[in-house]
């Protein structure tokens, strides 16, 4: 650690000993982790065909149902997603906190089931999915509520007969990711969307024909203060924490999605919960 990462810890310690200790303290454990953001891009490309134009996809990750995450915040969610109408959902990975402990019960699976998207709902690992030996479990949950995995692995979404990519990695910290499997005979010339739960490996993604990849597993950092900024991320998400990146002149775009539950300590602030809602438009 540097001079100068190890005085920015070191402060922000201290502000968020002395703010998160009075008023603010009820505000980031309380009110912040509800106050989602619905967070609104469009992306252009002439390799987004014609019919694709208006095309909506929704990504929502890191839950992390179980941590300060009720099933019945998790419901109004839901509602709040099929509201948008999406064409597309997709999920990045970290469905409950800690899968060895949860109380796993039908209730979750009926819930995801009730998500509605015309084109289908599609999700990756996150490092917590596979963590807890929860690898089968989640799986088993999601495939019961109409979740497509993607790992390493790329689906072709159709629309009478124009074509996009959805892609998908294994997660980076506890599987076995594979770029090179997962576009395996993928046309280069289709728009193509990579699902990869920590937005570091966008580094590598960068090397590879794909256009846009959506992660999440940062949350944003949870704890942000002004000039300061995030306090702390997890491994592969510490060069890029949250919103949008480009690379290689903006041949590709990661957006970084900041989630919507918290992990080991239950407070969000300056760092509200989102989804992100992303409007193809093709280039006429």
């Amino acid at each position: 650690m540097n001079r100068r990462t190890f005085l920015k810890k070191a402060l922000g310690s201290f502000l968020a000993l002395v703010g998160l200790s009075g008023g603010t303290y009820y505000y980031a454990r309380e009110i912040e982790p509800s106050l989602l953001h619905i967070n609104e891009n469009n992306i252009t490309s002439n390799k987004i065909p014609a019919l694709f134009h208006n095309f909506k996809i929704v990504q929502f990750s890191d839950t992390h149902i179980g941590f300060h995450y009720t099933l019945e915040q998790f419901n109004e969610l839901v509602a709040e997603i099929n509201a948008l109408e999406p064409d597309l959902i997709v999920f990045t990975g970290d469905l409950v906190d800690n899968p060895f402990n949860y109380h796993w019960s039908d209730n979750l699976t009926e819930l995801l089931n009730k998500l509605n998207a015309s084109h289908g709902k599609y999700w990756i690992y996150g490092n917590h999915d596979h963590g807890g030996y929860g690898t089968e479990i989640v799986k088993d949950v999601m495939d019961q509520a109409n979740f497509n995995l993607l790992i390493n692995s790329h689906s072709i979404i159709e629309k009478d007969n124009e074509h996009i990519v959805l892609a998908g990695i294994d997660d980076v910290m506890l599987g076995h990711p594979d770029l090179n499997t997962t576009l395996h005979q993928v046309n280069s010339d289709l728009f193509t969307i990579l699902l990869a739960h920590e937005p570091d490996y966008a580094d590598t993604t960068a090397n590879f024909p794909v256009d846009i990849q959506l992660s999440g597993h940062s949350h944003g950092g949870q704890v942000r203060f002004p000039f300061i900024g995030h306090l702390h991320t997890p491994l592969y998400a510490q060069k890029y924490v949250e919103g949008k990146y480009t690379f290689d002149n903006e041949r590709l775009s990661l957006y970084v999605n900041r989630g919507i539950g918290t992990t080991r300590l239950p407070y969000r602030f300056l760092c509200r919960p989102e989804i992100h809602v992303f409007t193809l438009n093709s280039v006429t």
